[in-house]
């Protein structure tokens, strides 16, 4: 064999070529190995090579070339396993059926490894060459007996492919998933032919699940739990079926890893693709199925018809509520008719009573005042008209009645001695009265009778305190109360009755406060001021001026608010009353009592009620009179400067 010098030296092999190199080209990358054997592809061509069946390439190659490609690194593309490796469907492109060949046909998928394994044994004593040695004697030709040994022998061969096949678990269930099935999916049916229809149609489909047994569709009599397993099964389905797809690649031919990796990818893609479209399929299935169920739909029905009663029910409700609601308000509005109009009647009927009392009592006011006229025109007794009136006055209709009933067709000094008795028996009664008033409870009667006409009872005036405690009362118990407004005169306790509690809330707690009396109520309630000395006044200022400043403070606060006129002198009043002289010591002014002046003059206005008093308040241990003196020497002095400059 010649040594071509124009090839690269690929591999060092002493067993091939005794012992001398050996000059072969390949596909793949130029490696110069001097220390290695030639293995896979390049193995093969050198053995074809060396036994004379196949030419050599006798094309030159440019070391230069060869050289450059000698530094590139190879890097195989998609493009170039294309083509590689793709499995083969057999010489007729038909797949044999393997469960046929062991005599399961009839049970297919559903047969167990114990039967795969006697099937074959049968099979393999049937169909096993030396036992069909005798067909091969019938046939005359050494032709024919050649194609009838080789058919035995492929059939055998085919029986040794099904067991080898079906009894390993991976490769079964792969040759399962390509077994004959119905992938169709139901869509429409009648009501009626709804459990015919996509019963079977489970079923069938249940053979890929990896969970056994598959729950039934049942039929219409099936409990809904049942029901909701069966769909909650199919839609979360887990299928154990392959996908093996006709332009896949046989592992077994690759090349190399990177060839081996890139099939692998390229089978995954195929198979993620075919099991997306069987999830797919079934999940079409189970919709289809769910639409249609008649139990799913009576069940949607009902919770439909649940649902409109409901709301009807609310709706009703709500209308009852408002109807309640709406006589609740009428019959309070009647109520408070009925009470105003009894109340209006009531009114008039006291109106007219008073009325007619009034006009009984006029009568029998005249008429004293007629019966006693002779005895007054001869001042019988010493009567005056004042005594007359007085008794017209004071007493009621029934005591005029009796008393004129006595006068009449009496004589004028009878008539005198009647009214002068009548006289001196009221005197007494008004004592009577006073000593009833001062008692607690007390009721003025006069002749077993009490006269209610003849004066009203005065409301007693509501204290600062009892104001204070209806306020807090209020608030503590608000509306809502039982028997809030007992509670609250409990509260309260000054015996003050419910009536009088309601009118206030609404009359003293509904009343604004003066803007006018504001400053006086809090000057009542203000606490006695502290004398702070400033800092910048001096030993003797302290000494000389604390003590007149503490005695003309406590002089203004306890000089009433109303007696403006009297404020003024009562300082310097109580001064002189405790031996304290105004000399100038009390006019002596630090810079923090001018500063306070000052800032009180700013606040206090001309047109604020009582401004010099609030003004001598703000000013600590100044009196009035002190403030006004300092406020003329100021407004003089800016005068003056004023009037210089």
């Amino acid at each position: 064999m010649a040594v071509h010098t124009s090839i690269q030296l690929l591999t060092y092999s002493q067993e091939l070529v005794e012992g001398q190199p050996l000059y072969v080209s390949s596909n793949c990358l130029p490696v110069k190995a001097s220390k290695y054997e030639p293995a896979g592809l390049a193995f093969h061509n050198v053995a074809l090579k060396l036994l004379g069946c196949e030419e050599e390439d006798t094309e030159e190659v440019d070391d230069q070339k060869v050289g450059n490609d000698k530094e590139n690194v190879y890097m195989p593309s998609s493009d170039s396993y294309s083509s590689k490796g793709k499995k083969k469907s057999g010489a007729d492109g038909k797949q044999q059926d393997h469960y046929a060949l062991l005599g399961l046909s009839h049970l297919r998928y559903l047969a167990t490894e114990d039967q795969i394994r006697k099937s074959y044994r049968e099979a393999a004593l049937r169909y096993h060459p030396d036992k069909l040695a005798n067909l091969l004697l019938a046939e005359e030709t050494e032709a024919a007996k050649q194609a009838k040994k080789d058919e035995i022998d492929n059939h055998f061969k085919s029986v040794q492919e099904a067991y080898e096949i079906l009894i390993d678990p991976v490769k079964r269930r792969i040759y399962d998933s390509t077994d004959e099935f119905d992938d169709e999916i139901p869509t429409e049916c009648a009501p009626q032919d709804f459990f015919k229809v996509f019963g079977p149609a489970f079923m069938r489909n249940g053979r890929w699940s990896v969970a056994q047994p598959i729950p039934t569709l049942g039929d219409d009599s099936t409990p809904l739990k049942d029901v909701d397993n069966f769909y909650n099964f199919w839609y979360y389905f887990k299928s154990w079926r392959e996908f093996p797809h006709a332009d896949e690649y046989d592992l077994e031919q690759a090349e190399s890893r990177d060839h081996k990796r890139w099939m692998e990818r390229q089978n995954a893609k195929l198979s993620e693709k075919a099991r997306k479209e069987e999830y797919t399929r079934i999940r079409a299935l189970v919709d289809n199925a769910f639409k249609r169920d008649p139990r799913i739909l009576r069940r949607k029905e009902e919770v439909k018809a649940e649902k409109q009663r409901k709301k009807e029910a609310k709706v009703r409700a709500k209308q009852l509520q408002e109807e309640e609601a709406a006589r609740a308000a009428e019959e309070e509005r009647r109520r408070k008719e009925e009470e105003e109009k009894r109340a209006a009647e009531a009114s008039l009927q006291h109106k007219k009573i008073k009325e007619k009392e009034k006009k009984l009592l006029r009568k029998e006011r005249t008429r004293l005042r007629t019966l006693s006229a002779p005895a007054l025109s001869q001042h019988l007794l010493d009567l005056s008209e004042d005594d007359v009136e007085s008794l017209c006055m004071t007493l009621g209709i029934e005591q005029l009645r009796s008393l004129c009933d006595k006068m009449d067709n009496k004589e004028a000094l009878e008539r005198a001695k009647i009214i002068k008795d009548a006289r001196g028996y009221n005197a007494n009664e008004k004592k009577i009265d006073e000593t009833n008033k001062s008692q607690p409870n007390g009721s003025v009667e006069s002749n077993g009778n009490i006269l209610s006409s003849s004066f009203e009872k005065k409301e007693k005036p509501w204290t600062k305190e009892e104001i204070e405690l209806l306020r807090k009362g209020t608030q503590k118990y608000p509306k809502g109360t039982s028997r809030r407004w007992e509670v609250i005169s409990e509260f309260i306790g000054t015996g003050r009755s419910v009536e009088e509690i309601l009118k206030a809330t609404k009359t003293v707690l509904l009343q604004k406060p003066d803007a006018t009396k504001a400053f006086d109520s809090f000057l009542e309630k203000r606490k006695p001021a502290v004398s702070i000395a400033s800092p910048l006044s001096t030993r003797e200022e302290v000494q000389g001026v604390s003590t007149p400043s503490k005695t003309e403070n406590t002089a203004v606060k306890t000089s009433s608010p109303g007696d403006s006129g009297k404020t003024a002198s009562s300082p310097v009043d109580v001064a002189s009353s405790n031996g304290v002289s105004s000399s100038s010591e009390q006019d002596v002014w630090s810079a923090v009592q001018e500063r306070a002046l000052v800032q009180a003059l700013k606040t206090f206005p001309k047109e604020t009620p009582q401004r010099w008093e609030r003004v001598a308040t703000a000013v600590p241990g100044k009196t009035v009179n002190q403030c006004k003196k300092k406020f003329a020497l100021l407004r003089e002095n800016f005068r003056s400067n004023k009037s210089t400059a």
